[in-house]
C-alpha cells in the first residue's frame, strides 16, 4: 500500500528525485554494505550518475546528496545549516566519515562520476555504488530514483518494469483507478480524505495520523514564513534575486487598503514563490509529491486558511489524505518524476492533488473532486520539464505559482458544476502517461532543450 506519508515526505531542496531519493539510497546502500559483513573491509566509496542524474546532477546538488546519504544522513533529519561545512571537510580532506566513526576514501576525482551521455535502461535516473577495499570492488548496487523521493533498488526495478500495477501489499480498501476510487466511496459512503483515512488506520491509529499530517503542515507553513524573510541570491550560476521577501513587504505594506479584487492571487503567488525559492537553496521542504512542485499543495492550503477559513487538524488532514488519494493514482498507474514524463508529471500532478483536494475541503462531492483534479490535470498536459543550468529555478520557481492558481480554478470550475464532465481522471491520467512517453527526451529534466537551451545561463 502507498501511505499518505510516502506522498508527503519532509526532506530538503532542491529535488526530490535528484537530491532526497539519492542521499536516501546512498544510505541504504551501507546499510547493505554492512548487513553483508563488508564494512570493516571497506576503505573508499565511489558513486556513477546516469541519464538525468548525470546530466542535471550538478545543478541538482546530487553529488552533495550522495555523499550525506553515505555519511548515513537522512534527508528528514540532516541539518540544512551544517551541510556545506561537511561537504567542505570532504573535498578538502577526499573523506567520508560513516554513521558509526569510521573514515574511508573519497577522492574528488574518482568519487562520483558523471554519465552526461550514458544512461540505464530501466529508468532515466539511475545510480551505481561501490565499495571498495584494497583496490577491489567488494559490493556494488544500483538504485533508481523514481521520482517523489521514491526509491527502488535493481531487483525492485525490474519487478516493477515487468508487472507495474501489481500491489506488494494490498490496503484495506485498496483502488487502483480513480473508477475504483469513487465505486468505493459510494458502496461504503466515505468522502476520498475519510477512504484514505481508512487504509491508513491499518497501520496507525487516527490520532497519530493527524498529528503526523499536522507536522506536515507545519513543516510546509514554516518554510512559507522562512521565505517571507530570506533576501539574496539563490546558489547556481543564474545568479537568481529571491523574489518573496520583496512582494510580501509590498503585500503586507497594501493591507487591508487593497481594493484589487484579485489580491488573493498575489498572496497565493507569494505562497508558492517562498517555498520555491526555500527549495532551490538547499532548505527544508515537503515533497508534495516531488521538490520541483513542493510549493503548490502548500499555497493552496494556504489560500483556504487565509482566505476561507483557519485550517484546523482536521481540515488539515481530509486536505492531504485528499491528495494523497489522488498522487496515488498517479503514482501507480503513470509517473511523477520530470524525468521520466516531464515536468506534466510533476507540477500536472500537483496542480491535480491540490485542485482536488480543495474542492474536498470547500465542501464538494467526490464526484466534484474527481472533476477538479482532471481539470488541473488537463490543462498541463505536455508540459515539459527543462530547467535552465539543471538549477531547480527557471522555469520551476513560477510554474509553482502558476500551478496553485490554477489548482485554485480547477476547484471553483468543478465546484460550478454538478460533477459530470467528459474526461474522466483515468483516463487523463494515461493521456498523460501516453505523452510522457512521447515526449522527447530532451524535455525530460536533461537541461538539453526549451528554456534551458534559449536562456544564457549567467
Amino acid at each position: 500500500m502507498i501511505s499518505v506519508f510516502d506522498m508527503f515526505k519532509i526532506g530538503i531542496g532542491p529535488s526530490s528525485s535528484h537530491t532526497v531519493g539519492p542521499m536516501k539510497a546512498g544510505k541504504i546502500f551501507m546499510q547493505h554494505v554492512a548487513e553483508l559483513g563488508l564494512l570493516d573491509s571497506t576503505d573508499e566509496l565511489r558513486a556513477e550518475l546516469f541519464g538525468s542524474l548525470g546530466q542535471t546532477g550538478k545543478g541538482h546538488g546530487t553529488g552533495k546528496a550522495v555523499i550525506l546519504g553515505l555519511m548515513g544522513e537522512d534527508p528528514e533529519t540532516v541539518d540544512t545549516e551544517n551541510i556545506e561545512r561537511i561537504l567542505d571537510a570532504v573535498s578538502k580532506q577526499e573523506t567520508l566519515i560513516l554513521a558509526d566513526g569510521k573514515r574511508v576514501k573519497f577522492t574528488r576525482e574518482d568519487g562520483i562520476l558523471y554519465h552526461r551521455r550514458k544512461s540505464l535502461p530501466a529508468h532515466a535516473n539511475a545510480m551505481t555504488l561501490y565499495a571498495y577495499g584494497a583496490g577491489e570492488c567488494l559490493c556494488q548496487r544500483t538504485y533508481y530514483s523514481v521520482g517523489g523521493g521514491f526509491i527502488l533498488d535493481e531487483d525492485e526495478i525490474n519487478q516493477r518494469n515487468a508487472s507495474p500495477a501489481a500491489p506488494i501489499e494490498a490496503a484495506p480498501y485498496d483502488f487502483n483507478s480513480a473508477a475504483q476510487m469513487l465505486e468505493l466511496c459510494a458502496s461504503h459512503g466515505f468522502s476520498i480524505s475519510s477512504l484514505m483515512m481508512a487504509n491508513e488506520l491499518s497501520i496507525a491509529t487516527e490520532e497519530d495520523v493527524k498529528q503526523r499530517l499536522w507536522h506536515i503542515w507545519q513543516t510546509m507553513k514554516t518554510c512559507i514564513e522562512r521565505g517571507y524573510h530570506k533576501e539574496g541570491i539563490l546558489p547556481g550560476g543564474l545568479k537568481l534575486r529571491r523574489r518573496a521577501p520583496a512582494l510580501y513587504r509590498r503585500l503586507k505594506a497594501e493591507g487591508r487598503n487593497n481594493v484589487d479584487p484579485l489580491t488573493a492571487m498575489d498572496w497565493v503567488d507569494l505562497f508558492a514563490l517562498s517555498v520555491n525559492e526555500q527549495n532551490a537553496a538547499g532548505d527544508r521542504v515537503v515533497t508534495a509529491p516531488t521538490n520541483g512542485a513542493a510549493g503548490i499543495i502548500p499555497a493552496v492550503l494556504c489560500y483556504y486558511d487565509t482566505f476561507v477559513q483557519e485550517v484546523d487538524i482536521d481540515v488539515c488532514a481530509r486536505y492531504l489524505l485528499t491528495a494523497a488519494a489522488i498522487g496515488i493514482l498517479y503514482k501507480k498507474n503513470a509517473s511523477i518524476s520530470g524525468a521520466e514524463v516531464g515536468c506534466q508529471g510533476e507540477v500536472g500532478v500537483a496542480c491535480s492533488m491540490a485542485a482536488g483536494a480543495l474542492t474536498e475541503i470547500m465542501g464538494g462531492t467526490v464526484e466534484h473532486v474527481e472533476n477538479a483534479a482532471e481539470i488541473g490535470m488537463e490543462h498541463n498536459l505536455g508540459l515539459t520539464c527543462d530547467p535552465v543550468g539543471g538549477l531547480v529555478q527557471v522555469p520551476c520557481i513560477e510554474r509553482n505559482a502558476m500551478g496553485a492558481i490554477k489548482a485554485i480554478n480547477a476547484s471553483r470550475m468543478a465546484l460550478r458544476g454538478d460533477g459530470n464532465h467528459k474526461v474522466s481522471l483515468d483516463k487523463v491520467i494515461k493521456t498523460m502517461m501516453d505523452t510522457g512517453k512521447d515526449m522527447r527526451s530532451k524535455y525530460k529534466e536533461t537541461a538539453k532543450g526549451g528554456l534551458a537551451v534559449n536562456i544564457v545561463e549567467c
